[in-house]
């Protein structure tokens, strides 16, 4: 199921993905949201447990757009959180957010995104699952993957998003 969501334009957002209950990782990047006047928050999945859920919910005080990944299967219950934090939309494939620079497209698996691609809606492509920061432009869509948090296989790091200059930075987490 497709929801749509819509948000201001002039917001400072990260994107972030595969925490893999790396609460360290977590609490770095949240005192850089902090530092940095960061609005939003999308998450690409692969959070690890509904703990991790809690300490991102509680500790970030903007709102809070994620899917589940992969790896949450079995560790987090859909039904059991969808509703449970006022700052959380959560999808569980695929979440659609609105904002005026077009509709974005939040998914974990890149495989997930591929229906989308013909879709002169969605402007942007926000996916996980591979831990490796990808940014890229393809069928007029700017595709991004923000990296890991879990420090697996690449560096720790995520995305952030100026949108009033519509900008990316990829950031690693431990030059924090």
């Amino acid at each position: 199921m497709t929801n749509d969501f819509f948000i201001n334009n002039d917001m400072k957002i990260i994107i972030i993905s595969d925490i893999h209950d790396n609460i360290p990782n977590l609490i770095k990047t949240l005192a850089w949201a902090k530092q940095n006047s960061i609005d939003t928050i999308f998450c690409c999945g692969d959070l690890g447990s509904e703990a991790t859920f809690d300490h991102l919910a509680k500790n970030f005080t903007g709102q809070i757009y994620a899917v589940l990944g992969n790896m949450d299967t079995g560790y987090v219950d859909y039904e059991k959180i969808k509703n449970k934090y006022n700052n959380v939309v959560i999808g569980h494939n695929e979440l659609i957010i609105d904002i005026d620079l077009g509709k974005i497209l939040l998914v974990h698996e890149p495989k997930s995104y591929r229906a989308h691609l013909t879709n002169e809606n969605i402007k942007y492509i926000f996916h996980g699952h591979t831990h490796k920061p990808w940014l890229e432009q393809q069928f007029k869509k700017t595709i991004l993957c923000p990296g890991n948090l879990a420090n697996q296989f690449f560096a720790p790091g995520f995305a952030y998003w100026d949108t009033e200059v519509n900008k990316f930075k990829l950031i690693q987490v431990n030059t924090l």
